[in-house]
């Protein structure tokens, strides 16, 4: 074996339960891929399940509980833990295949040595394949070898974040009132949209006593401070990075990818609430500018994100910046640092360690990965992964659930093309010019969760190289690699 993780991730005993046959999967993939995996109940089931670390022998994972938008909707996705059976699953046992093996090492370098030897992979190619089960290493290619991992980069900053603040916790949005001045306050959601803020006005003109009085209008962006701009400069893939912006500053109507951006997102927000403040009774005189609001103004209304598991999940399926940069600050204001991208890095990094993950040599100089010099190794998002399975942190299992589905679901639903690995490889994407990686999980033929982490930099055929990436996790999931 290539080495057990620290204490935080003990080894655990477990049977494996087999996925379903394969039309089985495609079918609750199209599922999750129509709801989005954040909408349906499997995040909240799996949470439970794992926050009560109690082994029933039932070998059935396939819960189910409402959708966010649908009280009576019920939705399934691939049961990414299923293959973490009951411990006292019996032979024979419907559902469970009791003992599945684990590959070897000898194994999984027959199908991955070859895969790692193509020229698509560039001057530096690491690989590192990992048991969740046990917490056991099973191989590993240059393992500890730091490379940039693009877009990978949103699984450390998803830990940081579920790990500090909790699945549970909500970023608010407030309105606080001094006088005749209103005060719009960011506390750094970057997935408010103008449907709420039209409620934060709504609430806020029918706490004023007098909604025909006039008001000034003032917003508060002092939860951040540091740079906005990313060291990438003006950029589609992401808006300035404040504590205030609605729908992530885009100027058309898409929910993720590239767009044009506003170059002011805070003010944007402030001149849309005032027309939202005017649209239900309150008169706001003058333009809306930028000030802190006063100590002692009190609160007069609030609207909070969704839970951060499912903002974790939103950023992981459709690798979203903003949501990335704005998730890394919220780990610098609960470690009590400058939410600014120098102050995120060293929380991130902090609270990273505390998860006992090998993280000396790593650098997070954003959340996103859109920063080359980010660095970690193929066998810290392997570990990470392996956490992310751990009974011991149900806070991590949105790492798992958010992951994109091959062939059905965010940044994996054009790839897999063949049907390869569709439905069966669950994985995170980084793409950066000369740099292509993937991470996540997968069942293998045996019925084995195994989490893996494939990094290759220095390549100089993007698509090549994904191709190749893709082959090597649809070879683990093909094989029993014995």
């Amino acid at each position: 074996m290539l080495g057990r993780p620290r204490a935080s991730f003990p080894p655990r005993t477990g049977r494996l339960t087999a996925l379903s046959a394969l039309s089985g999967l495609v079918i609750a993939a199209v599922a999750a891929s129509l709801a989005g995996p954040w909408d349906n109940g499997q995040r909240t089931a799996e949470r439970e399940r794992a926050a009560a670390q109690v082994r029933t022998g039932d070998a059935d994972h396939a819960e189910k509980a409402p959708g966010r938008d649908d009280p009576q909707a019920r939705h399934h996705a691939p049961e990414v833990l299923a293959a973490l059976g009951p411990a006292d699953a019996a032979p024979g046992q419907t559902g469970a295949r009791a003992g599945a093996p684990r590959p070897t090492e000898a194994g999984l370098a027959d199908v991955l040595g070859p895969l790692l030897r193509d020229r698509s992979l560039g001057s530096l190619r690491a690989a590192s394949v990992w048991d969740v089960a046990s917490g056991e290493g099973l191989y590993g290619s240059r393992p500890g070898t730091s490379a940039i991992p693009a877009s990978v980069t949103k699984l450390a900053t998803g830990a940081a974040a579920l790990s500090a603040l909790g699945p549970d916790h909500r970023i608010a949005t407030v309105t606080r009132v001094k006088g005749s001045t209103v005060y719009l306050v960011g506390g750094g959601d970057p997935t408010l949209t103008a449907a709420e803020l039209d409620q934060l006005a709504k609430d806020t003109a029918r706490a004023l006593k007098n909604k025909d009085k006039e008001v000034t209008l003032r917003y508060d962006t002092s939860a951040y401070s540091g740079p906005v701009r990313h060291p990438i400069g003006v950029n589609d893939n992401l808006a300035p990075v404040t504590a205030l912006m609605v729908d992530e500053g885009r100027l058309d109507d898409s929910t993720h990818g590239p767009a044009p951006r506003s170059g002011d997102p805070a003010g944007a927000a402030a001149r849309l609430f005032a027309e939202k403040l005017g649209k239900h009774g309150v008169k706001v005189s003058g333009p809306a500018r930028s000030g802190q609001a006063p100590k002692k103004a009190g609160q007069t209304a609030v609207v909070y994100s969704a839970p951060l598991g499912i903002v974790a999940e939103r950023m992981l399926t459709n690798s979203d910046n903003d949501i990335a940069e704005h998730l890394a600050r919220q780990v610098a204001i609960a470690a009590g640092r400058a939410a600014s991208f120098s102050g995120a890095s060293k929380a991130v990094a902090a609270e990273l360690a505390s998860l006992d993950l090998p993280v000396k040599g790593a650098s997070f100089a954003d959340g996103s990965g859109l920063n080359r010099r980010d660095h970690a190794s193929a066998e810290f998002y392997a570990r990470l992964l392996v956490a992310a399975g751990d009974p011991d942190h149900p806070e991590l299992r949105p790492l798992l659930t958010g992951l994109p589905i091959a062939g059905f679901s965010g940044t994996l639903d054009e790839r897999y093309a063949d049907g390869s690995g569709a439905g069966f490889v669950r994985a995170k994407t980084g793409t950066l010019t000369g740099v292509n990686t993937l991470a996540g999980t997968v069942v293998d033929a045996d019925g084995r969760l195994l989490a893996f982490a494939f990094m290759a930099n220095g390549t100089t055929d993007r698509d090549a190289a994904q191709r190749t990436l893709d082959k090597m996790a649809s070879a683990v999931a093909k094989c029993g690699c014995r």
